[in-house]
């Protein structure tokens, strides 16, 4: 039996079809029947936000957490579509499934420097998978139905959708909407027979193996198939930056985040072993600054990732495998046997275990706890001594939150969520708000810095309305500090733009309807935490933090300067 709806009814149908539970959005003229139509619709929870980039940023946390596509509504078209341009470009860099539905011009007015016109199919291509834009009510169904599979299909990512007024007004007749199990079936593909006997091979053989395990595990749940080849092989495991929640902290073969931005017990391992295999990561900038100084030019690196262009990109690989990681990774457990002569190997693992376990000690151990201002290593203490071990963690870029990602113990999988190679400032917050909604019974604790909670500090108000309860730490420096440390080391002290004001984030959480700390000591902080996360609101802990404790990340782009 077929169904006559308006294009914005269709629209809200195809997205019930696809099971969607939330839309983030904020409200505008061009996409009103959609609007309408989610009025009615008791069964997807609607989130209305003060800005389209923020609402971007949430549709992406939630995406990473759930595992399933986050959807943004930009009702307007013009300014209101091309607010999601910052926010779908860190979601590309993330490849985060994001649907972004964008209202547009009625058909008729394009091309005629119409009211808020701009080329939205252009604008968007370089920063998302797919965009497009609808052409008639009757094709409603069909495209957000290749929307969605777009943003799911491996690597995931984001897409634009554009929606003109007229057809989301126009009627039409519609035959029943698939649902996605009957439009996107999925198994994962599994690697070729002869890649996995190669594989077992070369790490049975292998004096000093290391296994990379990245967003593939992470992602897809693949800690347990990971963990199970590195116990057969006796192998030390580290993570790619961004994804050290990928194994549980306490595993005693977890070395933690490796490369420039990771610890040095994890980044010694990726320079000296002679066979690593990576599994599910592109091996990329993050992780080794696309240098030999942070991985080894000798070793034979087996390669298993989805995306045939990332296999070998940036480092040649002995071998390539085209599958998932996980089920790649169960593969060549059951094709490794382990044999006799392994005392190098055990012992090369064994040296591993005593470096990271002392590691751990000297960083407790040497953490300034005493220090006034609070000093970020004692700051990471405390929150390493009061977090939830189920807290989920949101992060900015910028030097604080770059010294905090491997700072921090994560022990589930989907614990960590980062801007990644996007390097964006003021993604922590609104982020942190989406992972809350996609896993309302685990604690979210958002990293920022005053700056990029400046930026995003309106988004108060959507947690506060939609009773979205995540605690946000302001670690405030009163600069910014990333370029600020740059400016110190490489350009003489010359500060020009480096330092910020703010106002008091606590008393301003409070004006908001949210609950405010302030913490000046590493006690003060301690309790603060304990506190807001039963406070039962959204929470906001602004506390001091030396602004002299800056760290310059990126000195191989300064070289030039002789710092």
């Amino acid at each position: 039996m077929t169904k006559k709806m308006t294009g914005g009814q269709a629209a809200v149908e195809a997205l019930r079809a696809e099971g969607t539970s939330h839309v983030f959005g904020l409200i505008g003229s061009a996409t009103m029947e959609m609007f309408d139509a989610l009025y009615d619709a008791e069964d997807i929870n609607f989130i209305g936000v003060h800005d389209e980039r923020t609402g971007t940023h949430m549709a992406d946390g939630f995406a990473r957490m759930s595992g399933e596509a986050g959807v943004i509504l930009a009702g307007q078209n013009g300014p209101g579509v091309t607010n999601l341009v910052t926010g779908l470009a860190q979601a590309r860099a993330a490849y985060s499934p994001v649907v972004a539905i964008g209202g547009a011009l009625a058909s008729g007015h394009r091309y005629r420097d119409a009211f808020q016109e701009v080329d939205q199919d252009a604008l968007f291509r370089p920063v998302t998978k797919k965009t497009w834009t609808a052409t008639g009510a009757d094709r409603v169904p069909e495209m957000f139905r290749e929307a969605f599979r777009e943003a799911m299909a491996p690597r995931r990512g984001p897409v634009m959708l554009n929606l003109p007024r007229d057809v989301l007004a126009a009627e039409a007749e519609y035959e029943p909407l698939q649902t996605r199990d009957q439009y996107r079936p999925y198994v994962a593909p599994g690697a070729a027979p002869q890649a996995v006997a190669q594989a077992a091979d070369m790490l049975s053989k292998a004096r000093q193996p290391v296994i990379i395990a990245g967003g593939g595990i992470k992602n897809t749940d693949g800690a347990g198939p990971c963990l199970s080849l590195a116990e057969a092989l006796n192998c030390p495991v580290v993570t790619s930056p961004g994804h050290g929640d990928a194994l549980p902290f306490d595993h005693p073969l977890n070395a933690g985040q490796m490369g420039p931005r990771g610890n040095i017990v994890a980044s010694r391992l990726v320079k000296e072993a002679d066979v690593i295999l990576a599994l599910g990561t592109r091996v990329g900038f993050n992780a080794t600054f696309y240098s030999y100084d942070n991985i080894n030019r000798d070793a034979q690196i087996i390669h298993v990732e989805l995306e045939p262009t990332a296999i070998g990109r940036y480092f040649p690989a002995a071998l390539g495998v085209l599958a998932d990681a996980p089920t790649a990774a169960t593969q060549i457990r059951e094709a490794v046997e382990r044999i006799n002569d392994r005392a190098v190997a055990d012992a090369w693992t064994e040296g591993f275990k005593s470096e990271r376990a002392a590691y751990l000690a000297k960083r407790d151990a040497e953490a300034q706890v005493d220090a006034m201002p609070i000093h970020p290593s004692g700051l990471f203490k405390t929150l390493r001594d009061v977090m939830p071990r189920d807290a989920a963690v949101t992060m900015d870029a910028g030097t604080l939150c770059l010294q905090a990602t491997d700072a921090l113990n994560y022990y589930h999988p989907r614990s960590l969520f980062t801007p990644l190679d996007f390097g964006l400032v003021g993604f922590s917050f609104a982020a942190g708000l989406g992972v809350k909604l996609a896993a309302p019974d685990r604690p979210v604790i958002s990293l920022m810095g005053d700056g990029g909670f400046g930026m995003t500090v309106s988004e108060l108000s959507t947690a506060v309305d939609y009773g979205i309860n995540t605690v946000t730490v302001v670690m405030n420096n009163r600069c910014w500090g990333a370029e600020k440390a740059y400016q110190r080391d490489f350009f003489g002290e010359r500060y020009i733009g480096a330092n910020i004001s703010s106002p008091p984030f606590d008393k301003l959480a409070e004006l908001y309807g949210a609950k405010g700390y302030k913490a000046t000591t590493l006690d003060e902080m301690a309790q603060a935490i304990e506190d807001a996360l039963d406070c039962g609101k959204p929470a906001v802990i602004d506390t001091d933090v030396d602004p002299a404790a800056l760290y310059s990340f990126r000195r191989d782009s300064f070289k030039h300067r002789g710092g």
